[in-house]
C-alpha cells in the first residue's frame, strides 16, 4: 500500500453527501436529485459491482450517453477501487469491443440501443462475466434500476482503501498507431487534477455554483465534473446527444449556471445561436473551453457576447488538462493565439529533439511534467519509452514559450486533426479505406472547416484497372468506424505525392489539396 498519501477518489461525493445532504447534485430531463440521493444510488451500486465479483483493480467498461447512470457509474467504480473504463458513445460495435478485450473488463455497463455493442464486446472479450443495462435489458443482461433495488445499502465509509498510484480511470486515447491506447490515470493523480482545476480554472466555486454539461463525460467533461462534485456544485445534464443551443441556454438561466466546459466548436454553436439573447446568463463566471485552438475572431465574437468569462485551456488526456491555462483576465488582444501559462504545479518546457530545453520564441516539442501526468499506457511498454523520453511526457505538439512563459501552439508532430473538439488520427480511416478492394494507396490529412474546425479529405488512389469514387468510398466507411473519424471528401488521384524515401508526408498531401484548389 505504500505511505498515507491517497484519498479513495470516490469520498469527494461521500464528503459532499454529509455535509450537504439535501442540496441538487445532478439534474437531468427535468429530475432533479440531491446529493444524499446520488451518494445513495452510487452505494447501491457499487455494492451491485462487487456482488458480480469486481474488485480492487478490475475495469468496468461503461458504454452511455450522458445521464445519471453514467454518472453514477463513474463515482461507484471509484468507491468500490475498481478501474472506470468509459468509451465515447459514438464508437461502432468493433471499436467497442476492442476497448473491452483490451482493457479486459469483467463488467460492461451500456445504455439503451447498445445491444449490438455489448454483443461485441461478449464475442470479443473472454473475461466479460456480466453486462447491466440501462432501459432495455436483454434475457442474459441485467436491468440497471432492478440490481440497484436489490442491494443492501452498504455501511458506512466501505470505500475501498487505495494507494496514490492505484488506477481509477482508463481514458482511451488514440494513438498515431491508429489503435486506441489506455492512459492509466489514478487515484493520486486524479486528487491533484481536481485541486488544480479549482485553482485555476474556476476558483471560488462552491454549492452556490452550476455547471452545465455540454460535452461527453466519458472525457475532459467528466473529469471536469469531479472538481464541481467536490465543492457541491450542481451538475446540470442536457436532456439529449446532440448540441441543442436553445435548451442549453434555456438551463442556463434556469439554473443560474456559473461554469461549463466546452470545445471551441461549441463554444462557436452556442455563441451564435440566437437563443443566447433570449436568455439571461449574466451568471456564468467561467466558460471554460480546451480540446483545439480557438479561432482568433471566434474567440473576440464569444467575448463580445458572454463577457470576461472565458478561460482556455491545454492538456491532453495523458496530463489530464493540465498543461497550461488563459484566465479571464489574460483574454486580451496581446495573447490571442495563445493556450496561456503552466498550470499550478506543472513544468512546460520547449525540448529539442535531443532533449535539450530550448530558449524562448524558438519552436519545438512541447514537454511537461509534474503531478497531473498520467500513470503510462496499460500494458505499452513502446509507448511509454518514448512518451517519458528524459523524464518529461512528450504530447506530440509543437509549440514556444515566449520570454513570460505563455505557450504558442504552432502546429502538431503528428497527423492528428482535431474536428468538432475530438483528437482524429487518419491512420484509423487509412486503415478502413484501405479494405476496400479497389483502393491501392489511401492519405487523409486534416483541412480548416468552417463548422468542425478541422475536417477529413481522403486522398484515394485505385487499383491499376479498377475505378472508385467519394460516395463508394464514404459508404464502405459508415459501418467501420465512427462518424467523426470519417473524411467529408473523397479525392481520386493517379498517385499520391512521395519523398525520396518513398514516404508520403502529409505536407505535400496538403500542398497539392491546396493546388488543385480543394478546400472546405
Amino acid at each position: 500500500m505504500g505511505p498515507a498519501t491517497a484519498m479513495n477518489l470516490g469520498r469527494l461525493l461521500t464528503h459532499t453527501a454529509r455535509r450537504i445532504p439535501a442540496a441538487p447534485a445532478l439534474v437531468w430531463r427535468g429530475r432533479t436529485w440531491s446529493f444524499a440521493e446520488l451518494d445513495a444510488r452510487v452505494d447501491r451500486l457499487a455494492a451491485a459491482l462487487r456482488s458480480l465479483g469486481v474488485g480492487k483493480g478490475d475495469r468496468v467498461l461503461v458504454h452511455s450517453r450522458n445521464s445519471n447512470a453514467m454518472f453514477e457509474s463513474l463515482w461507484a467504480c471509484f468507491k468500490a477501487g475498481a478501474v472506470w473504463v468509459p468509451t465515447n458513445f459514438r464508437l461502432t460495435p468493433a471499436e467497442v469491443a476492442y476497448l473491452g478485450s483490451s482493457s479486459r473488463a469483467v463488467v460492461m455497463l451500456r445504455d439503451a440501443g447498445f445491444g449490438g455493442h455489448a454483443a461485441a464486446v461478449r464475442a470479443a472479450s473472454p473475461h466479460l462475466r456480466q453486462v447491466i443495462a440501462v432501459g432495455d435489458a436483454a434475457a442474459d443482461e441485467l436491468d440497471y434500476e432492478t440490481l440497484l433495488a436489490a442491494q443492501v445499502p452498504p455501511p458506512p465509509d466501505h470505500e475501498a482503501e487505495v494507494g496514490y498510484g492505484d488506477p481509477c480511470w482508463f481514458f482511451y486515447t488514440s494513438g498515431t498507431t491508429g489503435r486506441p491506447k489506455a492512459a492509466v490515470l489514478t487515484h493520486g493523480q486524479m486528487s491533484f487534477v481536481v485541486t488544480n482545476h479549482l485553482a485555476d480554472l474556476m476558483p471560488g466555486t462552491t454549492e452556490r455554483d452550476a455547471s452545465l454539461v455540454v460535452a461527453p463525460l466519458s472525457h475532459g467533461a467528466g473529469i471536469h465534473q469531479l472538481a464541481q462534485v467536490a465543492r457541491g456544485a450542481a451538475t446540470i445534464l442536457t436532456a439529449g446527444e446532440k448540441l441543442d443551443p436553445a435548451e442549453a441556454w434555456a438551463l442556463v438561466a434556469e439554473h443560474r449556471v456559473s461554469n461549463m466546459f466546452t470545445v471551441p466548436t461549441i463554444l462557436t454553436a452556442l455563441v451564435r445561436h440566437p437563443a443566447v439573447d433570449a436568455h439571461d446568463h449574466a451568471s456564468l463566471r467561467h466558460v471554460i473551453y480546451a480540446g483545439a485552438p480557438m479561432y482568433e475572431a471566434d474567440q473576440a465574437e464569444a467575448l463580445a457576447k458572454l463577457g470576461p468569462c472565458l478561460v482556455q485551456y491545454f492538456g491532453l488526456g495523458e496530463v489530464t488538462g493540465n498543461i497550461t491555462v488563459l484566465r479571464p483576465d489574460m483574454h486580451r488582444p496581446e495573447n490571442a493565439g495563445s493556450c496561456g501559462v503552466p498550470r499550478t504545479g506543472m513544468e512546460v518546457a520547449i525540448l529539442a529533439e535531443d532533449g535539450t530545453r530550448l530558449p524562448p520564441d524558438t519552436i519545438g516539442e512541447v514537454c511537461v511534467k509534474g503531478p497531473a501526468v498520467f500513470a503510462g499506457y496499460f500494458e505499452n511498454e513502446e509507448a511509454n519509452r518514448k512518451a517519458f523520453a528524459g523524464g518529461w511526457f512528450h504530447t506530440g505538439d509543437l509549440g514556444r514559450l515566449d520570454a513570460r512563459g505563455f505557450l504558442w501552439i504552432t502546429g502538431r508532430a503528428s497527423d492528428m486533426y482535431i474536428s468538432g473538439g475530438s483528437n482524429v488520427y487518419p491512420r484509423e480511416a487509412e486503415e478502413a479505406i484501405l479494405t476496400h478492394p479497389a483502393v491501392a494507396e489511401v492519405a487523409v490529412v486534416g483541412l480548416p472547416h468552417p463548422k468542425w474546425g478541422e475536417a477529413g479529405v481522403a486522398c484515394v488512389v485505385p487499383r491499376a484497372g479498377m475505378t472508385v469514387d467519394e460516395a463508394e468510398v464514404l459508404a464502405h466507411l459508415q459501418s467501420r468506424i465512427a462518424r467523426y473519424k470519417q473524411p467529408l471528401r473523397v479525392v481520386v488521384w493517379d498517385a499520391l505525392p512521395k519523398s525520396g524515401y518513398g514516404k508520403v508526408p502529409k505536407a505535400l498531401v496538403k500542398a497539392r489539396l491546396a493546388e488543385d484548389g480543394v478546400a472546405f
